[in-house]
C-alpha cells in the first residue's frame, strides 16, 4: 500500500447520517460495505452519482467478464493502486480466471505466449495510461475483435479504474479484511 493509514477515514455505520444510510444501504443488505464505499460515503452526493457509472462499467458493459478484469487488473497494477488489485484479483478468480491469466496484468502485453486479444487489451491500457490515446495499430486490432459498444465500454473501463486508482492511492483506501494485496504469485511484489 501506498499509505499505512487513510488520509480520509472510512465511516463507520454508527457515524452515518440519512444520506449515507440512503446510499449503503443497499450495499449492507448485500454483504460488508467495502472500504471504498465507506470512504466515498463522505461524500455521499459524489459517491451517488459515480456509482451509476462504475455500475455500468462493472456490470452493464458490452465487454466480457474476463476481458473487463483484464483491462481493470492491468491499469491498477500500471497505477499501482494495491486495493484495486485486491478487489479485482478477487473477481478475477470468482469468474474463473487462473492466477495465470491475472498475472498478465503484472508482465503485460510483451508476455510471450499470449493470445493476440489479449495483447491487444494489454496494449490499449498501455497506451491509455501513457498518452490518454490509444494507437491507429492497437485500434485496429480491437476492432477485429469488438463492435464501436465494446470499444467504447473499453476506453471508459480503462478510464474508470485510473479515476479509481488515483482516489483509492490518495485517500488511502486500504485493504478490506480478507483481500490479499500484489502478492498472489509469491514473488513479493
Amino acid at each position: 500500500m501506498r499509505m499505512n493509514t487513510p488520509r480520509i477515514e472510512p465511516l463507520q455505520e454508527a457515524d452515518w447520517n440519512e444520506a449515507t444510510t440512503e446510499l449503503l444501504a443497499p450495499i449492507a443488505k448485500r454483504g460488508r460495505v467495502l472500504n471504498i464505499f465507506r470512504t466515498l460515503a463522505q461524500h455521499s452526493d459524489l459517491a451517488r452519482r459515480w456509482m451509476v457509472f462504475a455500475n455500468h462499467i462493472l456490470g452493464k458493459s458490452t465487454l466480457s467478464s474476463r476481458d473487463r478484469e483484464l483491462l481493470i487488473l492491468r491499469i491498477g497494477y500500471l497505477c499501482q493502486a494495491e486495493y484495486e488489485w485486491g478487489q479485482h484479483v478477487a473477481i478475477a478468480r470468482r469468474i474463473g480466471m487462473s492466477d495465470a491469466e491475472i498475472l498478465l496484468a503484472k508482465t503485460g502485453p510483451k508476455t510471450a505466449g499470449i493470445s493476440e486479444l489479449d495483447r491487444l487489451l494489454l496494449s490499449a491500457t498501455d497506451e491509455l495510461h501513457a498518452d490518454s490515446h490509444i494507437s491507429d495499430d492497437t485500434w485496429n486490432g480491437l476492432s477485429n475483435h469488438y463492435s464501436t459498444q465494446q470499444l467504447m465500454d473499453l476506453v471508459f473501463t480503462v478510464g474508470q479504474y485510473n479515476l479509481v486508482s488515483m482516489a483509492l492511492n490518495s485517500f488511502g483506501v486500504q485493504l478490506d479484511e480478507g483481500i490479499g494485496g500484489w502478492d498472489i504469485d509469491g514473488d513479493g511484489k
